[in-house]
Order: structure tokens, then sequence, then C-alpha cells
């Protein structure tokens, strides 16, 4: 039986007036939530979201947790519909369940925004999330470093999150859970602030959760606090012996990749003193044969010729013994270091042109038409020789409210460098359909202060007044 220990911390930091994140620590199920939006529309969004999932995860499967997560946006969604100043609200959220898959337990991690999860195992810390963010999404096409994400002026600009569309995209992973091993759940608060190092660091220096949880906050504040800092730490206190028969199983692996290299080791000994063995028997043999053929002395020789005929039979075998054995013309190589040589360098030249094919086919994104909805692609508009593209995002837009020269261009295919900027081209359709649709009626919509960013589920963060 799996036995889990969690603990938390939070702070509003040193810039902030309000702390929009939430946490939850359950039993069995562990999250943070940072809320984005004006007017205290981020703190709302995330005390939803949290409150959401612990009411829908009942069951404990990762297909459950992920539905739980879209409940939990759901009902951000929801809020923002029924409060014109909460439009534009939403949240972060990472979490953590333990749940059990085809009778046994591992551990489920589901994220949305750029909230983060890392395992720290055996002394190790790994980032097991992906930041919905725009500054990594350019560093995972290669167009920024991690360095300069660290420092861009747009890191806080996220481009997921919980209750800004009807539904939402969920990523998930699976973990086996090991004694000793421990998950972190933290907002970018942390992230933005202190290092994977440092925090590696406070994790290996102090075992109780709950201190952890207070110094890394603690480290934040030291270094900026420029933003709410909210930490989770659960702690694998009982694996039920999984980490014992991993080590065993580990152990007997070793054991048996020992025992076969000796056993290599032994055969190829064995085999190299055999065919010395063999060598020396064969250059015996033949040594035997050339002085069998040779004239034979008289059968009654005088005593010199004795003399010289017994010296000759002692001393040969000395000589022949270690000499090359005589032997047939040398076989010729059939494979020359060239010929590797020739054959590796077409086969990376043909590796390198098929890369540069499928990074050309999958490194653009277009909007395009999926049914009568608008959507964002990956590829190329209408293929690129196998390469066919594939549906990213369909976006609750219909074809209907744009214009027609716009829907004839997205029928074709409007292509874009970036993700991102496939995000951006569709909130300007969405926000030039809202802007028509409100010019045709006699009463204006209310006016909210609310700053949507971006693509149509990219928000930025705002500082409260």
């Amino acid at each position: 039986m799996t036995v889990l220990s969690g603990a938390a911390a939070t702070d509003v930091g040193r810039v902030r007036q309000i702390n929009e994140d939430r946490y939850l620590v359950g039993e069995g199920l562990y999250a943070v939530a940072d809320g984005v939006g004006g007017h205290q529309a981020g703190e709302v969004a995330a005390q939803a979201s949290v409150e959401a999932l612990a009411r829908h995860f009942t069951e404990r499967t990762t297909e459950a947790l992920v539905e739980a997560v879209r409940e939990a946006s759901r009902a951000v969604w929801r809020l923002a519909q029924e409060n014109s100043e909460r439009r534009g609200m939403g949240t972060t959220l990472t979490v953590l369940a333990l749940v059990e898959q085809e009778g046994e337990e591992l551990l489920a991690i589901a994220n949305v925004g750029d909230s983060r999860a890392y395992l720290f195992q055996r002394g190790d810390l790994v980032q097991v999330t992906e930041d919905h963010s725009l500054v990594e999404e350019l560093v995972r096409e290669g167009q920024l470093t991690p360095e300069e994400a660290q420092v861009h002026p747009q890191r806080s600009i996220i481009t997921r999150a919980l209750g800004m569309e009807p539904e939402i995209e969920v990523d998930a992973w699976t973990l086996t859970p090991y004694a000793g091993d421990r998950i972190v759940l933290c907002s970018d608060g942390l992230t933005n602030e202190v290092t994977t190092e440092k925090i590696a660091a406070v994790l290996r220096q102090l075992t109780d959760p709950q201190e952890a949880a207070r110094e890394l906050v603690r480290q934040a504040r030291t270094h900026g606090g420029n933003d709410n800092i909210t930490v989770v730490i659960v702690d694998v206190v009982d694996d039920g012996g999984k980490a014992e028969q991993a080590s065993e199983a580990l152990a007997a692996e070793e054991a048996a990749e020992e025992a076969a290299d000796h056993a290599a080791d032994h055969a190829a000994d064995h085999a190299a003193d055999h065919a010395a063995d063999h060598a020396a028997d064969h250059a015996d043999r033949d040594e035997t044969v050339s002085v069998s053929r040779r004239p034979q002395p008289d059968p009654t020789p005088t005593p010199a010729t004795a003399t010289a005929t017994a010296t000759a039979t002692r001393t040969r075998p000395a000589a022949t013994a270690t000499a090359p054995p005589a032997g047939g013309p040398e076989r010729p190589r059939r494979l020359t270091w060239r010929v590797v040589l020739f054959l590796t360098c077409v086969v990376g030249v043909l590796g390198v042109v098929a890369a540069s094919v499928a990074w050309y086919a999958r490194s653009a994104y277009y909007v395009g038409v999926d049914g009568d909805q608008v959507a964002i692609f990956r590829g190329r508009p209408g293929g690129f020789l196998w390469f066919e593209p594939t549906l990213v995002d369909r976006k609750e837009l219909s074809i209907a409210d744009i214009l027609p020269a716009q829907a004839d261009e997205l029928r074709v295919g409007k292509e874009e460098p970036s993700k991102a900027d496939a995000d951006r081209y569709v909130n300007n359709l969405r926000q030039e359909a809202a802007e028509r649709r409100a010019a045709t009626t006699t009463t204006l919509p209310p006016t909210t202060t609310t700053t949507v960013g971006g693509p149509a589920t990219t928000v930025a963060r705002l500082s409260p007044p």
C-alpha cells in the first residue's frame, strides 16, 4: 500500500496586494492553482477550481483525474459568464493524485498552465510538466534559450488556462511511486525566483515536507517575491515494497550481467588457448612430415653422422615451436574501414535530409476550417510530401461569424510561424466578430477592464492597482 505525506506553504510575496494562489492538500489529492484576471477575479477562479476538483474527483483513475480538471475549468467558465467584470478570468492548475491502474498504485499528474510539478528522486530534481506559456513554446521551437526565457518580458503570458474557453486540453502523466521520492507542486512565483539547483538543495537538506515548503517560499521572497508564491511537497512514505523489489531486481540484473561478462571472458580465453595449442600441434605435424620426406641417412651411419643427426632431431622441435604455423595465402578482407566510413556518411546524409524534410513539414502552423469551426493545424496547408497536417486546436468560432473574404482565406489555410501566432490571429477574428455583433445592437454591452493579450487562450497576469 502506498502512503503519502503532504504539506504546503503560500505567501502573497513582496509586490502583490492579494494572494490569488490556492492549494489543496487532501487524502491522496494535491493541487496548486494560480489565478489570473483583474478585479480579484483570479482569486475567485483559483478557489473555484480547487473546490470543483475535489468535488468531482471521486474515482481513483488517471482518466477520472483529467475529467475532474475539465470539470474545474467548466466551473470557472460558468462563473466568468455570470459576471461581466470577471470575463477573461482563469487559473492554472497542477494536480497530483494517487490512482490505481490494472491493480497497481501509481501517481497521476495533470497540468494546465505554467504551474509546475517536479519529481525529486535519489537526489536529482526533474521537471515533469511542460509550461503552457508563450516563452516556453518559443523555447521548444528553438527561438529562445532557457536562459533567455527566464528574463523575457513576456514570460508571464500563458497560452492555456482553466476557464478561458468552455473546454480545455489537459496534459497528464503517471509515475511509479518509490519510498523516498518527493513531488513538488508550485506556482511560478517560486520558479521565477529560485533556480532548480537551489530547489534541489533545499529538498536534500530538509527531510520534513512542511519545513522544506516554508524554506522554498522564504527563498522566493528573499530573491524578489514579485508574485504570489505557493509550494506543495508530497513525500512517498511507503510504497508497498516497490523500492525493495526494484533494488533486488537491479542487483539481480547486475549480477547476471557480471556473470555473462565473466563467462564471455572465460570463453574468449579458452578459445584463444585452444587456437594456440591447435596452431602449435599443426606446426609440429608439418615439421614431422617435412622431415620424413627428406633423404634418410645411411642405416649404418658413422659416429660423426649419428651425432649430427641426433643434434638436429633435438634442436628442430624447439626451433619450430616458436615459428608461426605454415598456412595458406591470407584471405582478402571483405569489409574495410573505408567501406564502413562511406556507408556511415551515406546514412548520415540521408538522415539529415529526412530530418530537414520533417522539420519543414512540421515547423509551421496554419489557421483553417474543421467542419464549420475555425481550427488550428500543425503542418503545411494541403500537406507536404508524405506529411499530412494535424488538428491541434478546434476553436469556439464558427466560419459563419467571420467575413467572407476571411473565410475564403481560412479554407485555403492561413499560415503562421508558431502556435502562439495562430492563437493571436484567431483571437483577432473573434474580437472583430464581437465588434460587428455589438455594432448591430442598440444597447452597448458592458465594458470590462480585464486585459486579454495574445491568443484566445492567452492571458496576461495583471498586478492589482
